[in-house]
């Protein structure tokens, strides 16, 4: 059975910095693409980055240049640095498992984790 757990949210500045963490278990996602969505009250589900099997990066331009995500295969896991946060900002971000080698999207990613809470205060 396919796990992703999200870790690392919390209560922050408008200006300071967060690294969520995503653990995966019962699947082996080094050779997928992984990534990260949030969703504020009352809005749809977002797109905020994703990484290729080999590293690749994509983004929302909303977060380009302040977020970076990685991976470390090695321990299955992913992160997201977020870095200069802003109160729009706030929402809950998930963890998503691919079914592919790239980042498609076209194409959404069937693992989901249950969501961090992250809280950006102005």
């Amino acid at each position: 059975q396919v796990r992703l757990v999200e870790s690392g949210g919390g209560l922050v500045q408008a200006g300071g910095s967060l690294r969520l963490s995503c653990a995966a278990t019962g699947r082996t996602f080094s050779g997928y693409a992984m990534g990260w969505f949030r969703q504020a009250p009352g809005k749809e589900r977002e797109f905020v980055a994703a990484i290729n099997w080999r590293g690749s990066t994509y983004y929302a331009d909303s977060v380009k240049g302040r977020f970076t995500i990685s991976r470390d295969n090695a321990k299955n896991m992913m992160y997201l640095q977020m870095n200069s946060l802003k109160p729009e900002d706030t929402a809950v971000y998930y963890c998503a498992g691919y079914a592919t080698q790239l980042y498609v999207a076209a194409s959404p990613p069937p693992y989901w984790g249950q969501g961090t809470q992250v809280t950006v205060s102005s």
